[in-house]
């Protein structure tokens, strides 16, 4: 009810526009793929353009690529008057709403199309829209008035105010409207005299269209001036994606014209008979349709129905034919076009897989390098010889995948993890370590050092850790000499020992063992430094062991003393010791009588 009384309000407005009174065609329709475009005088707002779109079916145009623009641009030239200055501009159904600010990194700069859908990589701005968040903005094309044609020149996108009811913008001059069809039947051909006008769905009539949308009605009216019968036919869906009027043989054929008429109405060959009949043909390659008046080619890809990357295959009879997709695509649901297989969801690699379009490829997480032809696709970097494990200031420690550093002991690692710093107690060194520091006799050594492990990438960013791999930092003034495999040679102070290597020579502190040609150092305590510090250690055990046998001796023998106390304050009593006992009486009263009576008394 709300859609009729909106348009009941703009029909006076229509009637009362002055292109109705001169009598030029109020709409003009072309119809290309599966949609028609319709260009329509008005000066209308905005939203009452879009309501007498929706109003047959369809939203105001969208203009999604050049060739769209292209079909539209094809509308207007048909509704503009020969002659007529190019000029004014058409409501198109790009909008942004209140509030919805501009963004420039974006084709449609933040509007979206009123129809819905996805944005549009297609744009063609006639300058930058305004900034403005505050109102509704819509836009138009702009019909260049110092063009004489709209040929080879698409029309411009020009956005501003939407209109208000009863105040339209003034340079709007009319509106275009897109309607979607699920197909198209081709345009009749007559094979003689006669005239066809086509009734859409959407209310527009033509004689001349390239393409005739779905439910389309034909009327076929034969004779010179169309006076003669007249026939109706309907497009309709013949089978899957096909559209035919459901006829056969030429219309409005005539025995007089024969094929110099239309052609006959014939696509391709026509052939005149004996009696006055024609027939139509198809040249080599093509075959007959059951219209009798169509051609199509005997393959069947040749329409090319396949999309995308898809290749059309035809089957072994020629009548039917299949898509096919190139290794890494798959068909879709249509069966017509091919989509990407994310070949990452098989786990192909051993670290990181990237899916890309047709295929995919492998990279190594951080921390990790290709490996060569005959090792895992994987290898760990060993950072302590790269510019990044330079980084440390003491010692650099490779890991799987990283690298920790450490410092000397008396020193701490910093925070900034490269660092080191004076630990809160340090050791004096010993003379004969310092005579060796000082002469440049020793060239390094390892000391195991508490530091924080550094993040590398892995499958969950964790840490994986393997067996340590130490490699000193020398001194500037340091220098090892390569020795045989078989001999072990001591250089500088006592615990520095020097094996050769066949990677890199390593100076170490402790015993060394080889492995695949680095060196596993294990640290030994067999130095000034480590026996003065083991000393100090061994004597503070000592004097703890002592102090604790001391408090545990005393405290048995307090146990003791008191267990002897409370048992000598409970030893038991003699029986006599309940009782109580009273004085005693003389003896003599004790010996007399108890049976004598009383002096006194009489017996």
């Amino acid at each position: 009810m709300a859609t009729s009384a909106s348009l009941l309000l703009l029909l006076p407005l229509l009637l009362s526009q002055p292109w109705l009174e001169a009598g030029a065609d109020t709409q003009a329709v072309v119809c290309a793929g599966t949609a028609c475009y319709s260009a329509h005088w008005g000066k209308l707002t905005a939203a009452e353009a879009q309501l007498l779109c929706n109003k047959d079916g369809g939203n105001l145009a969208t203009v999604r690529t050049e060739e769209e623009a292209r079909h539209i641009q094809r509308a207007l030239a048909q509704l503009l008057q020969p002659g007529a200055p190019w000029t004014g501009k058409f409501w198109i159904g790009l909008q942004r709403e209140k509030g919805r600010c501009l963004n420039p990194n974006l084709p449609l700069r933040g509007f979206s199309w009123v129809g819905g859908g996805e944005d549009s990589l297609y744009s063609n701005w006639y300058k930058e829209p305004r900034t403005t968040c505050i109102s509704n903005r819509c836009a138009s094309l702009m019909l260049d008035p110092s063009l004489s044609s709209l040929s080879g020149h698409l029309p411009k996108w020009s956005e501003g105010p939407c209109g208000n009811p009863g105040s339209p913008v003034s340079n709007i001059e009319g509106f275009v409207c897109k309607f979607s069809f699920k197909g198209m039947c081709r345009p009749l051909a007559l094979g003689g005299p006669g005239q066809v006008n086509y009734s859409t769905p959407f209310k527009a009539t033509s004689s001349s269209l390239e393409a005739v949308p779905f439910a389309s009605v034909a009327n076929v009216a034969c004779g010179a001036g169309g006076e003669g019968r007249q026939h109706f036919f309907l497009c309709k869906e013949k089978a899957t994606d096909v559209f035919d009027w459901g006829i056969s043989g030429p219309l409005c054929a005539s025995a007089e014209y024969k094929c110099s008429f239309n052609n006959g109405g014939c696509q391709q060959e026509c052939f005149d008979g004996e009696d006055g009949s024609f027939r139509c043909g198809c040249r080599p390659g093509f075959r007959l349709l059951d219209d009798l008046v169509t051609c199509v080619s005997r393959d069947p890809c040749s329409s090319s129905p396949c999309r995308g990357v898809a290749t059309c295959v035809p089957d072994s009879l020629w009548k039917n034919y299949t898509c096919q997709c190139p290794e890494g695509y798959q068909l879709n649901v249509t069966q017509r076009d091919c989509v990407d297989v994310d070949e990452c969801q098989a786990s192909p690699c051993e670290q990181e897989c990237v899916n890309t379009p047709g295929s995919f490829h492998c990279q190594c997480w951080v921390g990790y390098e290709p490996g060569g032809p005959r090792e895992k696709a994987c290898r760990d970097v060993d950072e302590c010889t790269s510019p990044e494990g330079g980084l440390c200031e003491g010692y650099c420690l490779n890991t799987e995948g990283s690298f920790h550093c450490t410092c000397l002991p008396g020193s701490e690692l910093a925070p900034d993890g490269v660092s080191c710093i004076p630990g809160p107690t340090s050791l004096e060194p010993s003379a004969e370590t310092s005579q060796g520091q000082n002469t440049g006799d020793r060239e390094g050594s390892l000391m195991p050092s508490t530091t924080t492990s550094s993040p590398i990438g892995g499958p969950e960013g964790t840490s994986k850790v393997t067996p340590t791999r130490w490699r000193p930092i020398l001194e500037s003034n340091a220098s090892i000499a390569p020795t045989s495999p078989q001999s072990l040679t001591t250089s500088g102070s006592p615990g520095i020992w020097m094996e050769h290597s066949s990677h890199h020579p390593t100076a170490t502190t402790g015993h060394e063992e080889s492995t695949d040609g680095d060196l596993i150092a294990q640290p030994r305590n067999d130095g000034p430094d480590w026996q003065k510090l083991l000393l100090f250690y061994i004597l503070g055990t000592v004097a703890a062991i002592l102090l604790l046998l001391a408090l545990a001796l005393g405290l048995l023998v307090y146990r003791k003393r008191r267990a002897k106390r409370e048992e000598k304050e409970k030893k038991p009593q003699s029986a006599a010791d309940s009782y109580s006992w009273v004085p005693e009486r003389a003896e003599s009263r004790a010996m007399e009588n108890q049976y004598s009576p009383t002096p006194g008394t009489d017996c």
